[in-house]
């Protein structure tokens, strides 16, 4: 292991503001955030978080409140979320792509009473259908893209292009961010114990496919935080540039790039999607140093720079992580750039960071590399994990550290299931080699890995199922050039009935995000079934790998 990585110093469990706050002082003239041109810096961040906590503790929100952020990336998430922390809240992330039977699930789950969002018609009309739909649900902070913090109107108008500003009803369910922002007096200290107060309640599918809120404590947060900043040693504070595009619901972006970030006080390049030329005209022009990705943002990068005259150098740190990254990715992506290009793995349960191939050190193919700072990984039996494997010997992947989850939120049954006398049971088989490295073999979840995001095949099962023609349906993961994984759905229709493919499309578009269309829907006469009578997909998945395979070449 690098001898440059601190693994002896305790980690610092502390609540999740002082993030920011740390680097204001330090940096308080410095660019926080660069938002497609209008800059934002450190000091004048923490102000604007601080109007903010004020505002969201005259709205009622103490310790514990549960708000909800269904925003894009821009200023406003960053703001908002440091806020309701600030403020004692508890952050619930949503992604904006959520049609409304997922918002009503979570928000409900959760206890969500406020909601922060924008007012888009792509976004604010299902947030505000919530108000009546789900049972908690009291406000929605509405943030506008005319707003005072994106300068101009244009510049959000350029973000969603194919959006329009809706009308705001005023009334008393509705409040401004500018006027939250707006609200007078100081904002009321409030104790937090990091190691048992819930910060993040950030929602995962698990093993059984059902969306559960991981509690992510303030010490989770922070611990991962000052994990990564050990693993970095050599990063310049006060001087790096972040380019970030994975979007900041989701907990890699979270805290690989927007915690992280803040904290070594880099700059932030905001950008709200993947575009690809975008990003390579944002890289060109800003020169970012530190640029978190997932592999297909790597591989689409590759083969654009194979064919135009993108300078691509100025990058210098890159981890990966959400897939598997392929080998000849990552090499060709250092190769045009110059850069580390490194995998990490953990889960939304670990904050996520467990693991990270070295930057200073040997990278294996095929590794997911070596434990954070105060993590260990523990390989155990999966049938029954008081056994522990010998080096070399296949298992269950458990993690222990001080960024593993207090649980999930409201269900002791779902969290006892994977913890074992505190580790973290991961669901991925895997070993760990004599040096160290952990490489992960098979997944024992159903669960597709779809360019970075968690794809789980018992919703887009249930939502099928909601189709009057539809009899049986399994959904598996297939091999995809671009995404790594991407969903297909093999159906048996009713007798009699005839639905076809593209219509079965059509009906899902009301009950899916984009990211969870299946690529393919197969009509089939029969579903494969087990012994006792439960559709399989183990046939169906040995069927499309045989179909993947490559034909092996004749010899004479």
């Amino acid at each position: 292991m690098p001898v440059a990585i601190d693994r002896t110093t305790p980690i610092p469990l502390v609540p999740a503001p002082s993030i920011l706050e740390e680097s204001a002082r330090r940096f308080a003239d410095r660019p926080a955030l660069d938002f497609l041109g209008r800059k934002t810096s450190y000091g004048e961040l923490a102000r604007l978080v601080d109007r903010a906590a004020r505002g969201f503790q005259q709205l009622g929100v103490k310790k514990g409140t549960r708000v909800g952020l269904c925003l894009p990336n821009c200023p406003y998430y960053v703001i908002s979320y440091f806020a309701v922390l600030k403020a004692g809240g508890i952050v619930v992330n949503f992604n904006p792509l959520y049609v409304e039977r997922e918002l009503k699930h979570q928000i409900e789950d959760s206890g969500t009473r406020i909601m922060v969002t924008l007012d888009i018609r792509q976004i604010y009309p299902k947030v505000a259908a919530m108000l009546e739909a789900a049972n908690c649900l009291e406000r929605i902070v509405v943030c506008s893209m005319s707003g005072s913090l994106t300068a101009v109107k244009s510049v959000m108008f350029n973000v969603f292009k194919r959006s329009e500003v809706v009308a705001i009803p005023d009334d008393l369910h509705h409040v401004r961010f500018e006027r939250l922002l707006a609200s007078q007096g100081e904002v009321r200290p409030v104790e937090i114990v990091p190691e048992q107060d819930v910060a993040v309640l950030q929602y995962t599918g698990g093993t059984t496919g059902v969306p559960k809120g991981a509690m992510l404590t303030h010490a989770n947060i922070t611990a991962n935080t000052a994990q990564l900043c050990r693993w970095v040693p050599e990063i310049s504070l006060g001087q790096e540039r972040m380019l970030l595009v994975l979007p900041l619901f989701h907990v890699f972006a979270m805290t690989v790039g927007m915690n992280f970030g803040l904290a070594v006080g880099a700059e932030l390049f905001l950008l709200p999607r993947f575009e690809l030329e975008q990003v390579l005209k944002t890289i060109t022009r800003k020169r970012p140093t530190l640029f978190p990705g997932v592999p297909t943002i790597y591989t689409a990068l590759n083969g654009a720079a194979e064919q135009g005259a993108w300078d691509l150098s100025s990058i210098k740190v890159c981890i990966s992580g959400g897939a598997p990254l392929p080998v000849e990715v990552r090499a060709r992506f250092e190769q045009l750039t110059g850069c580390h290009l490194v995998e990490g793995y953990g889960l939304t349960e670990s904050a996520p960071v467990a693991t990270c191939n070295p930057l200073g050190g040997a990278v294996k193919a095929g590794s997911v590399g070596i434990p954070m700072p105060g993590t260990s990984i523990e390989v155990r039996s999966p049938l029954d994990p008081a056994i522990r494997m010998e080096q070399g010997e296949k298992g269950e992947i458990c993690i222990r550290g001080p960024q593993v989850m207090a649980g999930y939120w409201n269900r002791p049954e779902d969290t006892a299931a994977v913890m074992f006398d505190g580790a973290l049971r991961t669901g991925d088989i895997g070993y760990i080699d004599e040096d160290g490295y952990i490489f992960l073999v098979d997944r024992i979840k159903d669960v597709i890995i779809s360019g970075g995001y968690n794809i789980y095949p018992r919703v887009i099962e249930e939502a099928l199922y909601q189709h009057p023609d539809v009899a049986e349906v399994v959904v598996i993961g297939v091999a995809d050039p671009y995404r790594g994984q991407a969903p297909k759905a093999f159906v048996r229709l009713k007798d009699g009935h005839a639905a076809t493919p593209e219509q079965l499309k059509d009906f899902l578009s009301g009950y899916l995000s984009r990211i969870e269309m299946p690529k393919q829907i197969e009509l089939r006469a029969e579903l494969p079934k087990t012994m006792v009578g439960k559709l399989s997909k183990k046939e169906l998945q040995a069927e499309e790998a045989a179909q993947a395979a490559p034909v092996p070449a004749h010899t004479a």
